[in-house]
């Protein structure tokens, strides 16, 4: 019984975790809407900030690897 409840706290547990991989998604939609935003009203200066959008969007999708892998290590882990 008792190893039971240990499964479903493990199991609670990584679904919160995997929220965040649904949180980085949005994340990176956030960081890619709000670059071509900017990139319509001023062509010019697009260029020069690409290099921001792919750390912007790096530093996202890291943090939903992350979520990720604590999911993982909540389901897997004895």
């Amino acid at each position: 019984m008792e190893g039971d409840i240990a499964n479903m706290g493990q199991f609670i547990g990584a679904g919160l975790a995997a929220i965040g991989s649904g949180a980085a998604a949005i994340g990176v939609g956030n960081v890619a809407g709000n670059f071509l935003a900017g990139a319509l009203r001023n062509p010019s200066a697009a260029g020069e900030q690409t290099a921001t959008l792919f750390i912007g969007i790096a530093f996202a999708e890291a943090l939903g690897i992350f979520a990720f892998l604590v999911a993982l290590l909540l389901m897997f882990a004895v």
